[in-house]
């Protein structure tokens, strides 16, 4: 199927460079035991998800963190350097194949992140791309801490879809999680996995999307 009007990426792994295993050495680092079991890419313990959800604060993550690792003398700055390791970047290019898809399609930015994430990855983009934020790519960037809700939950791809009136059929979302896809083919919405080594470029090359 093919007959795409709009497409929906997601952030980390698609636009934004992220390396979970990153993270997992850092607080491994730091003393922290059995952290695969506390975090990962396909499940998280609640804390994260309630942080994704802006359920709780940057503070209240910290203290979650430190009682969760059993790490109570972790400082807040140990914290956030392990958490944004994972962080990598945008690749060079990428930015521009925004802008060319954005010109052809009604394109948006639907991201799980969080406060600490959210603050890291602007600084990077102002610093790096002179950027103020993601705005510029999308007609619409939306994060979940933002938002109160977060993939693969189907009321935030209802949001999007009910927000700018998207027909599902005729949209496209880009995303490296199999769990978020899964939500998205029931609500009809076209869906592919992005997952390493392949990149959006190819991607969009194999979708004869520009």
């Amino acid at each position: 199927m093919q007959n795409i009007e709009n497409i929906i990426f997601d952030y980390g792994n698609v636009i934004f460079m992220i390396d979970f295993a990153k993270a997992h050495k850092a607080f491994t680092d730091l003393g922290v035991k059995g952290v695969e079991k506390v975090f990962a890419h396909t499940e998280q313990n609640a804390l994260f998800d309630d942080f994704d959800m802006g359920r709780v604060s940057a503070a209240q993550f910290r203290d979650g963190i430190r009682e969760v690792t059993g790490k109570a003398d972790l400082t807040d700055q140990q914290i956030d350097n392990a958490w944004n390791s994972l962080l990598i970047g945008v690749p060079k290019g990428r930015h521009e194949l925004l802008w060319q898809l954005k010109d052809r399609y009604n394109t948006f930015l639907l991201s799980n992140n969080n406060e600490i994430h959210y603050q890291s990855i602007m600084e990077y983009l102002k610093k790096e791309h002179a950027l103020e934020d993601n705005s510029s790519f999308f007609i619409k960037d939306y994060y979940s801490h933002l938002l109160g809700m977060r993939k693969p939950n189907s009321n935030i791809f209802e949001f999007v879809l009910q927000t700018h009136q998207l027909e599902p059929e005729k949209t496209l979302f880009i995303d490296d999680s199999p769990q978020h896809l899964v939500t998205a083919k029931k609500l009809g919405i076209q869906t592919e996995l992005l997952t390493a080594p392949d990149t959006l470029e190819l991607l969009v090359q194999r979708r004869k999307l520009l």
